[in-house]
């Protein structure tokens, strides 16, 4: 099911970055450490977003891209 708050994700396992960038703001952050088994519960979670804030947000470090309002497509 399509998020309602995160447009669009992506995932580098070799640098275990998990990119996300935000509907309503476009904003585009970088969390790091991200391990594979984390982010494959986070897509497959039912509501992204609340899986984000729950297990992710406040447990790996993370940073705003500049420039992260581009359409990432």
């Amino acid at each position: 099911m399509p998020s309602t708050s995160i447009r669009k994700t992506d995932y580098d396992p070799e640098r275990r970055i998990l990119s996300v960038w935000f509907v309503a703001s476009g904003k585009h952050y970088e969390f790091q450490g991200v391990p594979p088994e984390t982010f494959a519960a986070f897509r497959s979670a039912f509501a992204k977003g609340r899986y984000l804030n729950d297990h992710i947000r406040n447990r790996f470090s993370h940073r705003l891209v500049p420039g992260g309002n581009a359409d990432p497509e």
